[in-house]
């Protein structure tokens, strides 16, 4: 069956892991006390520190709050308040230009034959639907946001888990079956796969230097980039 919408993962699919983890990662890590103590009193950035500290056993100073955040970082810790924390300290770092967002290169032609054909867009990351639409808006391709149809980050429920995708299916109201979901995660692809969605493993040289092929792609056909793609 054709696909009639695409729903895409970002790091290690549409652009590359080592991005999000030498450049994205460093720079929310280290300015986060800083960015704590400017705009801890902020409702968008206290609701976030005040969720934290519950978590981590009641109220404590802001200041542990942006310690046990830069633990999460450093243990990769997918916890939906991190994500938009970060999210709103790689706001300020894109619109003052200290980077731009890694697309690898054949990515952003094939988004933009896929909206000229009128296929419709969707993006699942752990990373925030704010620091999604950041990314695609300060891409090194320029503003790629437009070609998005909609975003889906881990309020909608983990990526391994099938619900989630099930969640995704009801929210954009066409049948898993006619749904392609892209992503370099077997895992995640599993999971949709359970969920009724079709899947392709996107399986780059870059990020991982060892084909996974035969069991190690678990019956998800397999590409290397958005070119191979058959939908």
């Amino acid at each position: 069956m054709q696909a009639r919408v695409i729903l895409t993962d970002i790091e290690g699919t549409t652009s590359s892991i080592s991005f999000v983890k030498n450049v994205l990662f460093p720079y929310a890590r280290k300015a986060l006390p800083a960015f704590v103590a400017e705009h801890g009193q902020q409702p968008d950035v206290r609701r976030w520190l005040d969720a934290v500290a519950t978590e981590i056993g009641g109220a404590c100073q802001d200041s542990l709050v942006a310690e046990t955040l830069q633990g999460w970082i450093d243990q990769d810790r997918k916890h939906t308040a991190l994500k938009a924390l970060q999210g709103l300290i790689w706001d300020e770092g894109y619109r003052r230009g200290d980077y731009t967002a890694h697309f690898y290169p054949e990515v952003a032609p094939v988004l933009k034959g896929w909206h000229a054909a009128g296929l419709p867009l969707y993006v699942y990351s752990s990373g925030s639907v704010p620091a999604q639409k950041l990314f695609f808006g300060f891409s090194d391709a320029g503003d790629l946001s437009p070609l998005v149809s909609g975003w889906f980050d881990t309020e909608i429920g983990g990526k391994r888990e099938a619900d989630s995708y099930r969640r995704i299916v009801q929210a954009i109201g066409v049948p898993a079956g006619e749904i392609l979901f892209l992503s370099d995660v077997v895992e995640e692809l599993d999971a949709a796969r359970e969920a009724g969605l079709q899947t392709r493993l996107i399986d780059r040289l870059d990020d991982y230097p060892m084909p996974r092929t035969g069991q190690a792609a678990n019956g998800h056909e397999r590409v290397e980039n958005f070119q191979q793609i058959q939908r």
